[in-house]
């Protein structure tokens, strides 16, 4: 299976509330600043940012390269759609892309991305985003964790070298007295402040500012929230 879409059919299990909730929280302080009309949360996942953002000053909608991530956002009766960023046709004031989208994105391909996201955003608007620091990927991501209940098993190995995290997910699960087997590879991709900097501001943004955020209670910043203007 996908890894992406293997991930989905197990996030529920990995036990990342609290971090959810604080992530979101902090880019909800952001946009609340900046009183947006509209919004594309990039990268949408189950939608529980739409769900969060939602009010009747503020459009919300979201898009998904994973099938399965918007099959689900789909029950929560958000607007979001199973779609590539760069065939978006609506513009929108602000465009959010939430816990390590931008590190799904090879390096190759990250100047087209934020081509696309220049051209989903009215002018004057704002494209925020979240990255993991290289301390985030050597110390935090790097691990392993095994999760077994009464009918599922579920293995993930992170293994951080040469700037890539590859994370191998293996979910044995339960079918009457024989269990199924699955298992999907995610890559993630550690980027420089300054090689994203530089990117974006080829692509016509200019950064406002990037904030060091601690996410996972740990002794040195895991992440950086780029706030960038178009």
């Amino acid at each position: 299976m996908n890894g992406l879409n293997l991930y989905a059919l197990i996030e529920q299990y990995l036990d990342f509330d609290d971090e959810v909730i604080a992530l979101h929280s902090t880019f909800k302080e952001i946009i609340d600043e900046l009183a947006p009309s509209s919004l594309i949360d990039i990268g949408c996942g189950q939608g529980q940012f739409i769900e969060l953002m939602q009010s009747e000053e503020l459009k919300v909608s979201g898009i998904d390269l994973s099938s399965t991530q918007i099959d689900i956002a789909k029950q929560k009766v958000v607007d979001a759609k199973c779609i590539d960023l760069c065939k978006v046709d609506e513009k929108y004031d602000c465009a959010t892309a939430i816990f390590d989208v931008i590190n799904y994105i090879p390096k190759k391909n990250i100047r087209k991305f934020f081509q696309c996201a220049a051209k989903v955003l009215n002018k004057g608007g704002y494209f925020i985003f979240d990255t993991n620091t290289l301390y985030g990927f050597e110390e935090v991501a790097d691990g392993s964790i095994n999760i077994d209940n009464e009918d599922r098993f579920i293995s993930i190995d992170a293994i951080y070298d040469n700037k890539i995290l590859e994370t191998n997910i293996t979910v044995f699960t339960k079918e009457q007295d024989l269990y199924k087997k699955e298992t999907g590879t995610i890559e993630q991709f550690f980027h420089t402040k300054e090689f994203l900097i530089t990117e974006l501001e080829l692509c016509g943004f200019e950064i406002e500012s990037v904030m060091s955020f601690t996410l996972h209670d740990v002794e040195e910043f895991d992440k950086q929230i780029f706030i960038c203007k178009l």
